[in-house]
């Protein structure tokens, strides 16, 4: 036994030590991010990562991602739980590059650096300057830094809105807020011989909203983004660009390309796509054994204008006042804004008219087609739901034909006695006659509904009424029920209920869910063999109840319980209550089921009443 522990213990070993050299042999990146997986700002740089990072040559490349969801998540007690968790996580995988985005992240791995990635090199991207140059970086530290430069934001505002009096500049109340507001405050003194400089910094989100609906065409919005209101409530910048531009009758500007789109006009900022580009050509770098203190110091990535063009033509501004080198999102192709009405004309007075009526022509010819294919597979998979109900019922159909046939060759063996006996017995005679008559009626009756409910019929689309179709359930299946010793009790409504559709198909659907009723009794004591169906009449709707004593369904079968090929039966093949959801919504009707108040379940179909003007059709089933 102590041999095959200590066997068993080499094994583990060297299976953990072929995945620790496997590991080692892969090129571990870890590219932490300061706030959320979903930031606009966190996407747009993870595709320039992804689209920059290349494995260097014989080594495999695997690149990882955490989030710290700042500042939702932030202090000590955060700070360690996702140390241990990091070092727990990346201990059998460590990294060769680490690359930190956003401060956040920066700050969180220079305090934690030795306990979890001790002498791993670090790339940093989107950095404010400001913040780089508070810190004291290794020489194994280095990046692409980010320059939050307000100023050319602002004076684009204040040019393109001449009349504007008001600067209002909008900041949240988390402390990377209120960072913003002081960077925001350092830049807006050259600017106040232009405008009244307002400050709307950390509101509640509703009152910061309402003062922005009080603004008029003499004021501007300028703001960096929020991440948390007065109330403590978490946001995302791009969350509150949305509700501000909804709320807001100035217009907005601020300096992240993640606005456009939002509502705001636009803003001076660098793309988060580039600053990943720039960060993956120094992890290549550094992959490639390039070490750290000889990597050429990264510029800012530069701000460039971007704008929408929606908003430009929303709040008049001058076209030719876009400088050359800006990005402008959702403008029309040149061609339509130069030649715009002639285009039209020409594409109204020859391609148009054509192009839409082959398009019609086309799209109704689809519409019928598809219709046709639909209504024809629902038609059949009815027809072919009776068939099988009509195999289940051979016992009792067969038991319906016996009884009026052995009474019938009873009467004609009396009467043939009758004859050969002496005397005038022809009242006697005429008797037996008469009741070979009423038989032969009932057994030819029974073949009529037969073949009436099996052969394939115009669906009709007509006034019926209700409570007499539902009667004749029980001239159907009255007989299955006493073969299985049970009670079928019908309730029709008090008055009569007249509803439009094709009658043998609503009662298909009504022997489809007694038929299960008395089999989900079946195993029961006598006395809970009972199934009632009962008819309502409410505010034009009618209500057909199909109600059993039994166990009654489990909650968790109750949501997929008229699905396809879904079913509890043992042998079953789960379209029954399928097709009668079909059917019953082709009638503008609906079907559902729900547990009884103790034991049992119900069935119920709802239809529209004959009021609601239904149009007559015939389709043939």
């Amino acid at each position: 036994m102590r041999r095959m522990v200590v066997r068993a213990i080499a094994v583990f070993a060297a299976a953990a030590g072929l995945a620790a050299i496997a590991a080692a042999e892969t090129s571990n990146v870890l590219v932490l991010y300061s706030n959320g997986r979903l930031m606009p700002a966190n996407v747009h740089g993870d595709r320039g990562l992804h689209q920059t990072v290349r494995a260097p040559a014989g080594r495999p490349l695997a690149l990882f991602s955490e989030f710290l969801d700042a500042p939702r998540f932030a202090g000590e007690a955060h700070d360690e739980l996702l140390a241990a968790y990091l070092r727990g996580k990346y201990a059998s995988r460590p990294p060769r590059v680490i690359v930190a985005v956003r401060e956040e992240a920066l700050g969180f791995l220079l305090r934690h650096r030795a306990e979890l990635f001790s002498g791993v090199p670090v790339v940093h991207a989107g950095v404010d300057t400001r913040v780089l140059r508070s810190m004291s970086l290794p020489d194994d530290v280095v990046g692409v830094p980010r320059e939050h430069d307000f100023a050319p934001t602002i004076d684009l505002a204040l040019r393109w809105h001449p009349r504007a009096r008001r600067l209002v500049v909008v900041t949240g109340a988390s402390e990377p807020d209120r960072a913003f507001e002081a960077w925001v405050r350092s830049e807006v003194r050259p600017f106040e011989g232009r405008a009244t400089v307002e400050f709307l910094a950390g509101l509640p989100m509703a009152e910061l909203l309402r003062r922005l609906g009080e603004l008029g065409d003499d004021a501007v919005v300028f703001t960096p983004g929020m991440f948390q209101d007065a109330e403590g409530r978490d946001l995302t910048v791009y969350e509150t660009a949305q509700a501000m531009a909804a709320a807001s009758r100035a217009p907005l500007y601020g300096p992240s390309p993640t606005f456009i789109g939002s509502g705001f006009v636009g803003g001076y900022s660098a793309s988060f796509e580039e600053m990943g580009r720039e960060a993956g050509r120094a992890v290549n770098e550094l992959l490639a054994g390039t070490p750290p203190g000889s990597l050429r110091p990264a510029a800012p990535v530069p701000q460039r204008l971007n704008v929408d063009w929606r908003q430009i033509r929303r709040w008049g501004i001058d076209e030719s006042a876009i400088p050359r080198d800006a990005v402008v999102h959702f403008r029309p192709p040149p061609l339509l804004e130069a030649y715009r009405d002639e285009v039209v004309v020409a594409v109204a007075a020859l391609v148009l008219p054509a192009g839409l009526i082959v398009w019609l022509v086309a799209a109704r010819r689809r519409r019928r087609l598809a219709e046709s294919a639909e209504q024809t597979r629902r038609l059949e998979l009815a027809h072919a739901s009776r068939l099988a109900v009509a195999g289940e019922l051979t016992g009792s159909i067969a038991h319906e034909i016996n009884q009026p046939l052995g009474a019938i060759l009873s009467n004609a063996d009396a009467a043939e006695l009758i004859l050969e006996s002496d005397g005038d017995r022809r009242e006697e005679v005429r008797a037996i006659l008469a009741d070979i008559r009423r038989d032969d009626v009932r057994a030819s009756e029974v073949i009529r509904r037969l073949r009436k409910s099996l052969a394939k019929h115009e669906v009709e689309r007509k006034p019926f009424e209700l409570n007499e179709a539902v009667l004749e359930i029980d001239s159907v299946l009255g007989a299955e029920a006493r073969r299985r010793r049970a009670t079928l009790e019908i309730r029709p409504a008090p008055a009569p209920v007249e509803v439009v559709g094709d009658r043998i198909e609503i009662q298909q659907v009504l022997v489809n869910l007694v038929l299960n009723a008395l089999q989900a009794v079946a195993d029961l004591p006598e006395e809970r063999r009972t199934v009632v169906v009962s008819v309502e009449d409410a505010a034009g709707r009618a209500d057909v109840a199909v109600r059993d004593r039994g166990r009654g369904i489990d909650p968790a079968d109750l949501p997929r319980l008229f699905d396809a090929f879904f079913t509890t039966k043992r042998g079953g093949m789960g379209l029954g209550l399928s097709i009668a959801r079909t059917l019953v919504e082709a009638h503008g009707g609906r079907v559902w089921a729900e547990n009884g108040h103790g034991q049992g379940a119900a069935f119920h179909v709802e239809l529209p009443t004959a009021g609601a003007g239904g149009r007559s059709s015939r389709v043939t089933a």
